[in-house]
């Protein structure tokens, strides 16, 4: 950076300098070969291959079951500093850390602890759950069917993010007459071609392509049913874009601090003879600096209501923990629909303290915007606008859960959760 690294604010814990202490340089070797790796599309194996090695993706199961137990607040902490380094890694995780998160609000049993030792041990696991063909909305054209000797997967997914880095993926699909399943499936199993096909113009290393099965093996105690969902899932899943996208605002800002810094040439008509001493580009420099800093601070004060979603999940006081799935929902929501903002502007703005060198293809300044971009088009800021303006004028539930395909009609609302429930609006 500058002369000085930016300021952030506090930890999320007392414990967090500590912890983050092990991973940081981790995440110092993937920050410096970020640039190579965007001008390459280098894919990330061997990066995944450092955090596997410390133990990053065992964060949040119990120091007991071989992690680190980790609170949410101290998790988003951590992958912010990692987006920090390269967004596309966090991503690839997004659905890894979900899918840990299932896990441990699983009743205590063997499945449980089958699938913690497996995490402990350092599976990592990958998504195949979205398709482009012409499924309904709430439907999928894959299936998990009953053969002669076992339950055999058929169809194709795309945006398989992180599947091609993974031990392990989680599959979406249709299971008898209309039940949706949630099947697993080891990456080496038979049937299953991953496709590095993705082809968008941001988080280019994702591997967002496409994954196919075909007569794919599955083991029966290897299907989720519905009541597995991590009831605080949807916002769990969000709060790991914001925290990506908190991430790349503070790259951004150190980059532009540091080009800043170091830039010798100027303009006949700027304010002072180098840019270090410009008040205009020190301006920009601020701003950027200053969204970076918010948009971090919402998303660790969003993470705490989603700590408390998760604590909630224990309670014998249903109406508490429907409460707290609630209020982790809205919060989230909130902070998407500025901390994207925030981000996508800083992001942009970088450029304005810089000049025309700075959109050189040698320094890919311009993926922070592009990967921001990329993410912020994820569940879309104008539903989420829209959900919360429902929510505190009307007291309409948001929706808890959602998937994309054919609507049936343009004014229906095509969410799978339960959201066709007014409640007395907050006052």
């Amino acid at each position: 950076m500058g002369i000085t690294e930016g300021v952030w604010g506090s930890s999320p814990s007392d414990n967090y300098e500590r912890l983050a202490e092990r991973f940081r340089p981790t995440f110092q070797r993937i920050r410096e070969g970020a640039v190579n790796r965007e001008m390459s599309r280098k894919l990330l194996h061997e990066e995944m291959e450092w955090l596997k090695e410390c133990g990053f993706g065992t964060v949040r199961i119990s120091q007991e079951d071989g992690g680190f137990g980790v609170t949410l607040p101290e998790l988003f902490g951590l992958l912010i500093e990692l987006s920090e380094a390269d967004s596309n890694v966090t991503q690839a995780l997004r659905i890894h850390f979900g899918f840990v998160e299932r896990i441990l609000n699983l009743p205590d049993g063997e499945r449980k602890q089958r699938w913690l030792k497996r995490i402990a041990d350092g599976a990592i696991v990958g998504n195949a759950l979205t398709e482009i063909g012409e499924n309904k909305v709430g439907s999928y054209a894959t299936t998990l069917s009953e053969t002669e000797d076992r339950l055999r997967l058929n169809g194709v997914k795309y945006y398989s993010t992180g599947t091609i880095y993974a031990d392990w993926i989680v599959v979406s699909a249709t299971a008898g007459e209309d039940d949706i399943v949630s099947a697993m499936v080891p990456v080496a199993a038979d049937g299953v071609d991953i496709v590095d096909d993705w082809a968008g113009f941001g988080q280019t290393l994702t591997g967002s392509g496409t994954t196919k099965f075909v007569n794919t093996p599955v083991e029966r105690e290897d299907v989720f049913d519905r009541e597995t969902y991590t009831k605080y899932g949807t916002a769990f899943a969000q709060m790991v874009h914001l925290a990506t996208l908190s991430g790349i605002s503070r790259a951004a800002a150190r980059d532009v601090a540091s080009a800043v810094a170091e830039r010798r040439r100027t303009y006949s008509h700027a304010s002072a003879a180098r840019a270090g001493e410009d008040p205009q580009v020190l301006q920009v420099v601020g701003r950027t600096h200053s969204q970076a800093y918010a948009a971090g601070t919402i998303v660790l004060k969003a993470a705490e209501a989603v700590q408390r979603a998760y604590e909630a999940q224990s309670s014998e006081d249903a109406g508490y923990a429907d409460r707290a799935n609630l209020e982790a929902e809205v919060e989230v929501a909130q902070a998407q629909t500025i901390v994207a903002r925030l981000t996508l502007e800083a992001t942009a703005a970088i450029f304005d303290a810089l000049g025309a060198s700075a959109t050189a293809r040698s320094k890919a300044l311009d993926r922070y915007w592009r990967n921001a971009r990329t993410i912020a088009s994820h569940n879309p800021l104008i539903y989420k606008e829209r959900i919360i303006g429902d929510y505190v004028v009307n007291g309409m539930r948001p929706p808890f859960a959602w998937q994309t395909g054919i609507g049936e009609a343009s004014n229906t609302d095509q969410t799978t959760g339960d959201n066709d429930v007014r409640l007395k609006p907050p006052s």
